[in-house]
């Protein structure tokens, strides 16, 4: 490999992101985690934060003046419109965050294997010049199974979450290399380790998307 590579990781929720991501880091890759930049782009004092305020009142912060994410995906998973508005709002500053990271992973080792774990990849039509783009994806029965069970979520507010999310056909469109976690976990490890045998062998095709 010449210079990083650049993996975008995504995929509905509760389809497995986090498994594949926790076995790339282990063979040596280099993890973003989008989630983790959105709550540092909306943390108190942040422009982001008094956005989301003025838009949605001030019933969806908490009482320390941080933000109640319980209640604002109340709203914004029951209005289309809503998250709209939230994600125009967060994007901008996690693509602001994660250009800082990959720069971060590129000065520490000019070739590292870099990750970027983004569920809204599509939604937010994240346009990070990506070597690959990983989808996850497992049935909504899976999804929903996994959410009740591991999440202690409503099966309806389950199944509501994962319609307000892009569809299976929406990212695999987008897809290089689609990983079925809908198995046992052994299965999706195996896959994930062909892929990191693949990237280092060069055999996986560069698929450069979005601008530097």
């Amino acid at each position: 490999m010449a210079g990083v590579y650049l993996i975008g990781l995504t995929g509905g929720i509760a389809s497995g992101k986090s498994t594949v991501a926790r076995r790339l880091v282990r063979h040596g890759a280099v993890h973003i985690d989008a989630d983790q930049l959105a709550r540092l782009a909306v943390a108190p004092g942040t422009p982001s934060l008094e956005q989301i305020k003025a838009s949605f009142g001030a019933g969806v912060l908490g009482a320390d003046g941080s933000l109640n994410r319980a209640a604002l995906g109340t709203v914004v998973f029951a209005d289309p419109g809503a998250l709209e508005r939230l994600n125009a709002i967060v994007h901008p500053a996690v693509r602001a965050l994660s250009d800082e990271c990959i720069r971060a992973a590129e000065a520490a080792d000019p070739e590292a294997v870099v990750v970027y774990d983004v569920p809204l990849l599509v939604e937010a039509a994240v346009d990070h010049p990506f070597d690959l783009v990983v989808v996850t994806q497992a049935d909504e029965e899976t999804r929903v199974r996994r959410m009740v069970e591991l999440r202690s979520m409503d099966a309806d507010e389950a199944e509501r979450r994962i319609r307000a999310q892009a569809s299976d056909a929406d990212r695999r469109a987008i897809a290089d290399v689609v990983i079925d976690t809908g198995g046992t976990l052994q299965q999706t490890l195996e896959q994930v380790d062909l892929l990191w045998e693949r990237v280092l062998g060069g055999t996986v095709q560069r698929t450069v998307r979005g601008s530097p």
